[in-house]
């Protein structure tokens, strides 16, 4: 099991739902959605981790929107923090950003593509900060042992394992439920991230995706057993800055988190 503050993930414990925008665009965006989330999963009583990137540094496109200034996106996190009472949870991209924002995160995120880059993987561990790493598209899951390794080398482990989709073909990705199965037995808490797992490459400067899928993969992960589920939540997607086609409406989540929150008691009071 891993604490992430007073919240508990693995071991059978209820699903935790880790949430927010793609990337924060303004502060005004960023409090209205954790404020929403926190409202929804309180009322539903599920634990929740407020995430937004400060920043995208791997978009296809340069002229895609990667994010404001750095210290301004901290400062909201932090925000959303004090008033919401919410752990958070952010990208790193490179060992030189790692020490501001482990002042602010309570969980440090390795995206996809960096999910091998040793020296990034021991500079976030040895923060001593929970580490959850999305699975590289190009990785199977058994491979993630080996990044496991990596992190527990230096006598971390406080770890996530995230599955977000692996590629198949040209320019779509498929998800594996095995996926969830195979990195539990690795000994550490699995994540679905249903959003991200949707997206399409695009020939414009936004990524593509097909959000009407997030519920299908969120249930289907649900029946798994996993213990938290990624979402990436825009209060109006259409008009987001990042990763527009694959993110889910504030106004879905809801519902949509009634049903997982069945299904994750279904399945879990069964073991």
């Amino acid at each position: 099991m891993i604490h992430v503050n007073k919240i508990k993930i693995g071991s059978n414990s209820p699903f935790v739902l880790i949430a927010g925008p793609c990337v924060i665009e303004n502060e005004k965006i960023t409090m209205h959605t954790a404020e929403e989330i926190k409202k929804i999963t309180g009322d539903l009583n599920i634990p929740f981790v407020f995430k937004s990137s400060y920043k995208k540094a791997n978009r296809t496109n340069i002229n895609s929107f990667s994010g404001i200034h750095f210290e301004k996106a901290l400062k909201i996190l932090q925000k959303v923090k004090k008033e919401f009472s919410v752990p958070i949870l952010t990208d790193i991209h490179n060992e030189k950003e790692i020490e501001a924002v482990s002042q602010i995160a309570d969980v440090l995120q390795i995206p996809a593509f960096l999910c091998r880059q040793t020296d990034l993987l021991l500079a976030a561990a040895r923060t001593g900060k929970v580490i959850n790493v999305k699975k590289g598209q190009f990785l199977a899951p058994e491979d993630m042992k080996h990044i496991i390794q990596k992190i527990e080398s230096v006598k971390n482990k406080k770890i996530l394992l995230t599955e977000r989709g692996t590629t198949f073909g040209y320019h779509n990705l498929v998800v594996d439920m095995r996926s969830l199965e195979i990195m539990k037995g690795l000994g550490y808490p699995v994540i679905m991230d249903a959003t991200h797992a949707v997206q399409l490459p695009s020939d414009t400067n936004v990524s593509g995706g097909e959000s009407q899928f997030i519920p299908t993969l969120a249930r289907a992960a649900a029946a798994v057993g996993i213990d938290g589920l990624f979402l990436e939540v825009h209060p109006d997607p259409s008009k987001a800055l990042s990763d527009a086609e694959s993110q889910l409406p504030l106004h879905s989540l809801k519902k949509l988190l009634v049903m997982i929150k069945q299904i994750d008691e279904l399945v879990k009071n069964e073991k």
